[in-house]
């Protein structure tokens, strides 16, 4: 009898838990390798920027990764379609340390790894309000002003790579700055975990579908 992968992406697997599941069963979630950067053959490379890895090898303009023992060439998001957790579930919520804002993942199928790319980028990529950027110190607020100049070239074409000029080459609106931008460096994902105590602070309560976001530079 052929065996079939725990995450193999389809939609055999179950039932696909509601919020109201999760709050009655209080199970706990199993997340897949690839979020937890334990698969043994793929490290999801994905920018908040740009949605694909800034690379100059194979695959530029999509979300892909590597394997750590063939580092200079990028592989195909294959497993996009593969089940985020186990048991799988209609959705997740995200927040993270670096942004005050939640990321609400959904799909009544079961939330898959895409779904999370997918939202995640069109969350980031919204525009900061007014209020959002005035209550931060105006230090900060001139730091999210020069990332955004490089942000912006790396999105239109310009430079490459992490060079940072002293100043902006043009001047920044405010209405210009993307979510993304707030992050300064910090634009790679990294992965997901559960913090039930970091989410209690930031949301007032958990849920076994609440997660925490990690990004890197």
């Amino acid at each position: 009898m052929d065996k079939v992968g725990k995450w193999r992406a389809g939609t055999s697997y179950g039932p696909v838990l509601t919020q109201t599941d999760l709050y009655l069963l209080r199970c706990e979630l199993e997340l897949n390798p690839i979020l937890l950067n334990k698969h043994a053959n793929f490290h999801l490379v994905f920018s908040l920027v740009t949605g694909h890895r800034i690379s100059c090898v194979a695959n530029v303009g999509q979300t892909s990764g590597f394997n750590q023992e063939a580092r200079d060439r990028d592989l195909p998001f294959t497993q996009k379609d593969e089940p985020a957790t186990m048991p799988r579930v209609k959705q997740l919520i995200l927040i993270t340390e670096h942004s005050p804002w939640c990321t609400i993942v959904t799909n009544e199928n079961g939330v898959t790894l895409g779904d999370i790319c997918i939202q995640v980028y069109k969350e980031y990529t919204n525009t900061i309000t007014g209020p959002e950027f005035t209550s931060i110190p105006a230090r900060v607020q001139e730091q999210i002003k020069r990332i955004s100049a490089h942000n912006l070239m790396t999105t239109q074409g310009g430079w490459q790579g992490n060079y940072f000029p002293a100043t902006p080459i043009a001047p920044v609106s405010t209405d210009q700055l993307k979510r993304y931008d707030w992050l300064r460096e910090r634009v790679f994902f990294e992965g997901i975990r559960k913090d039930d105590s970091y989410a209690v602070s930031r949301l007032g309560y958990n849920a076994p579908n609440i997660f925490v976001m990690d990004l890197s530079n």
